[in-house]
């Protein structure tokens, strides 16, 4: 049983189904939180990384692209079951992430020595 007096909950430490429902809702909510902070992560170097030039970088955007693309949800952490979990649609977000990484590429030339400043000097250029 509650019982409450100025604004403070008592319980009944006899009733044991109380606290342990609290308890199990404390646990999910914990998980959700950490469920989310991991999708969070995985957007983020997606985002940061994806025009990245530095090895570390790009493999970090790799791992997240991976993630973000397995369709695998036997595992507790992959993109599949913290998308169910959180209510969701991993197609959707896949779909999004995905044109905004063309979008984000397709002003970004694939060939390094397009920049001037990258480029050799050769005899015919001087």
């Amino acid at each position: 049983m509650i019982y409450e007096k100025d604004a403070l909950v008592f319980v009944d430490p006899a009733d044991s189904q109380l606290l342990e429902i609290q308890f199990k809702k404390n646990t999910r909510e914990g998980e959700e939180r950490l469920m989310l902070a991991v999708l969070e992560d995985a957007i983020e170097y997606f985002q940061e990384c994806v025009l990245a030039q530095d090895k570390k970088s790009k493999e970090l955007f790799q791992e997240a692209e991976e993630w973000i693309l397995n369709k695998d949800s036997d595992w507790i952490f992959s993109f599949e079951y913290i998308c169910e979990v959180l209510q969701l649609n991993p197609d959707y977000i896949r779909q999004g992430l995905l044109r905004w990484k063309a979008a984000k590429r397709k002003g970004c030339p694939k060939d390094k020595n397009y920049f001037p400043a990258a480029r050799k000097k050769t005899n015919e250029s001087k």
